[in-house]
């Protein structure tokens, strides 16, 4: 991606100063999947972390959050990169494979609703017409039944797999728990093949995490979204201040905490934490406030194991990442 040519050139001072310590000594191989939202941070880290400590190898997959969680429980991978916390499930099948974990926000992000630019009537979306366009129930055959005024033309869909962290939040916020999403989508677990169906077809929508869309703002034009208080753009200050509605959310990594005892995932780590506030801007998404990687480096530090996201009995935890993550 362009923009990690970008963000690389932007930390090499960061990471001048992490290769100045005792880092070209390590040695070591790091394994990382998740989810392909937070990928380009973690890529772009690992990148920057290879001049610092060249003799470590970090290997970094995108097998979608659910995906990566499932190996991360079996302990097949150091990290996960999550683009939602962790769910009660996967917590308690990490538990049963006696895989501790720490939880580490990263970034923020916007979801972002796409369409193809040579579609001229889309303006905005209300969450009810993403239903009418989504939700099995009420799947809306042609722009037109989505909003009177619409031409008759047909609705192609493309969405991140059912594996994906992005996928879950979307079908949270727009089925909830009692709804399902249609199933006659094309989908994929790589953001990149998503952006490509929307670029080809003048009918498709899509959606997936605002760097993608960023990265590709030439070939898509990104939808407004109208969550009751006017339609609102998916940009740094409308997603740091939530007030792009109801489509904020934070991204995390997870890591092992028995890998985090070896010399090169800590190290990892640490550079991880020290570089993102920096990098996470020039890849396309929002960075926390210094409190939450204030938080995530004491936890880190400490070695503190388990989720803020999910209460003593197991129930989600909501609220913002500034609240909620201690």
């Amino acid at each position: 991606m362009k923009r990690l040519m970008i963000a690389f050139a932007a930390v090499a001072a960061l990471s001048g100063a992490a290769s100045a310590q005792d880092t070209k000594s390590l040695k070591g191989n790091i394994k990382i999947d998740g989810s392909s939202t937070v990928y380009p941070i973690t890529e772009a880290v690992a990148e920057e972390f290879k001049k610092a400590a060249p003799n470590v190898n970090v290997t970094v997959g995108i097998s979608g959050t659910g995906g990566g969680f499932k190996r991360f429980s079996a302990g097949e991978i150091d990290i996960a990169d999550a683009s939602r916390p962790i769910k009660k499930d996967e917590h308690e099948t990490a538990a049963t494979g006696k895989v501790e974990y720490i939880e580490l926000p990263i970034a923020f992000d916007g979801l972002s609703i796409v369409i193809n630019p040579k579609n001229t009537w889309v303006d905005k979306l209300s969450v009810d017409e993403l239903k009418k366009i989504f939700l099995a129930d009420s799947a809306a055959k042609t722009w037109r039944d989505v909003r009177a005024e619409w031409p008759a033309e047909p609705i192609k869909i493309f969405s991140p797999g059912t594996d994906s962290g992005t996928f879950d939040y979307f079908k949270e916020v727009v089925a909830g728990k009692d709804k399902s999403i249609r199933s006659d989508m094309s989908v994929s677990e790589d953001d990149n093949v998503l952006v490509r169906g929307v670029e080809g077809d003048k009918n498709a929508i899509g959606f997936f995490g605002v760097a993608y869309y960023e990265e590709n703002k030439d070939k898509l034009k990104v939808v407004p979204i109208d969550n009751g208080k006017g339609a609102v753009t998916p940009t740094a200050q409308t997603i740091e201040d939530g007030t792009y509605a109801p489509f904020s959310r934070p991204l995390f990594i997870y890591v092992n905490k028995k890998s985090a005892e070896r010399p090169e995932v800590k190290a990892f780590i640490d550079f991880y934490l020290k570089n993102a506030p920096a990098l996470v801007t020039e890849v396309g998404y929002v960075k926390l406030p210094g409190s939450v990687y204030a938080a995530a480096g004491k936890n880190f530090a400490s070695g503190k194991a388990g989720t803020c996201f999910l209460d003593d009995k197991g129930e989600k935890v909501s609220g913002p990442v500034t609240k909620v993550y201690k």
